[in-house]
């Protein structure tokens, strides 16, 4: 039997201004895995270990450069650990795999997390398992341990989310990073060869109406910025009094993005930050310059500003004259030697997606004999 599917995930920003490690909201940038799996083709997948022919299309980010064996390119890494966790040890014969990834690496808008909902995805429909997103989401949980990319990427729409504390009994089924999975455990106890099954309910999240006359502009420097370095400039311990300012932010902006007509006078100042993003400053130039000139008074239709996720990408929240905002915003980054591209960007209210595809159905794909 052929079966052949296409699975979609939105890019996203976390931290929102206050909101670090708590906000994130699903951008409409798609990852995009058109899946086949038919027998009759086995020939063509089986010079991969686990049967996966993985190809990717020339203008996906990063092209040329991604492992396309299944042990090594994280959405199929993922996708083997859900099956895996499930008993089965290989994608069925005539696996193919065919990726298409607009989505800037290592810029703050969550390819990261998209590629994992995506592996967790993917491993769902081929082990044709039944879970629900809830379900999966502890999957992705298990990986990517901060969950605010990772619900916007899966549920979509403008997300508040948490991990929840676990009983003791549920430490002992610890985290089970990828390398302890695939392609051999790096120690300790064999998880790899059936790894446990992940906690019910790691995260619990809920949905916030945003407003759809609100768009997301991302202005993105061409240099990528890793998660691990933009956390390290971060302080071991905040004051009251920071912590209080970001608090009482948060708690004003989760609804004023819901409110219509969107108010800059009460936007603008809620999205304002003392937990990350002065520290970040030194690691992305002409930040602070940015984020102090850029205002809804000077510019029309501008609502607010802020770090996208880790960095370096800024996102700006706007009404209207989306071109002059991101070339004020492109500008002053030009003059501190940084290039710059930029995207305007609907919210992705729906999230992750899977819908089935014509048997037939064929796209002009790179193999993989062409990408080695």
């Amino acid at each position: 039997m052929t079966r052949s599917f296409l699975i979609k995930v939105p890019a996203s920003s976390a931290n929102i201004g206050p909101g670090y490690d708590v906000l994130g909201v699903g951008l409409a940038l798609f990852l995009e895995l058109e899946v086949t799996v038919d027998s009759s083709k086995a020939s063509e997948t089986n010079k991969d270990p686990n049967n996966c022919l993985l190809t990717y299309s020339e203008d996906s980010e990063g092209y040329g450069n991604v492992p396309l064996r299944s042990d090594a390119n994280l959405i199929t890494r993922t996708a083997l650990y859900v099956l895996r966790c499930s008993n089965i040890r290989k994608f069925p014969l005539g696996t193919k795999v065919h990726v298409r990834n607009p989505i800037p690496l290592g810029r703050g808008l969550g390819s990261s997390g998209a590629a994992v909902v995506a592996g967790v995805m993917l491993g769902n429909e081929i082990g044709q398992l039944g879970f629900s997103k809830q379900r999966m989401l502890d999957f992705c949980l298990m990986i990517e341990r901060h969950p605010d990319n990772i619900t916007a990427a899966m549920m979509g729409s403008f997300c508040g989310s948490f991990l929840r504390a676990l009983t003791p009994h549920e430490v002992e089924r610890r985290e089970i990073p990828l390398a302890e999975v695939l392609p051999d455990p790096s120690g300790g106890e064999d998880t790899g060869l059936v790894p446990p099954l992940p906690p019910t309910d790691i995260g619990r999240h809920v949905k916030y109406n945003w407003n759809p006359k609100i768009k997301c502009i991302a202005i993105i420097p061409q240099f990528e910025l890793s998660t691990a370095d933009s956390r390290s400039v971060l302080p071991k311990a905040y004051t009251t009094e920071d912590l209080v300012f970001n608090l009482q932010r948060l708690a004003v902006l989760t609804t004023a993005l819901t409110l219509d007509p969107p108010n800059p006078d009460l936007i603008y100042p809620a999205m304002q930050d003392r937990v990350h993003q002065p520290y970040r400053k030194i690691l992305i130039p002409g930040l602070t310059e940015i984020l102090q000139s850029v205002v809804p008074s000077t510019h029309k239709g501008l609502l607010g500003i802020c770090l996208s996720g880790a960095g370096p990408t800024i996102l700006a929240l706007a009404t209207e004259n989306f071109d002059d905002i991101a070339n004020e915003i492109i500008n002053t980054f030009d003059k501190n030697g940084v290039q710059c591209t930029w995207k305007l960007l609907d919210v992705a209210r729906d999230g992750a997606t899977v819908e089935p595809l014509p048997v037939n159905n064929s796209s002009n794909v790179v193999t993989q004999e062409n990408l080695e």
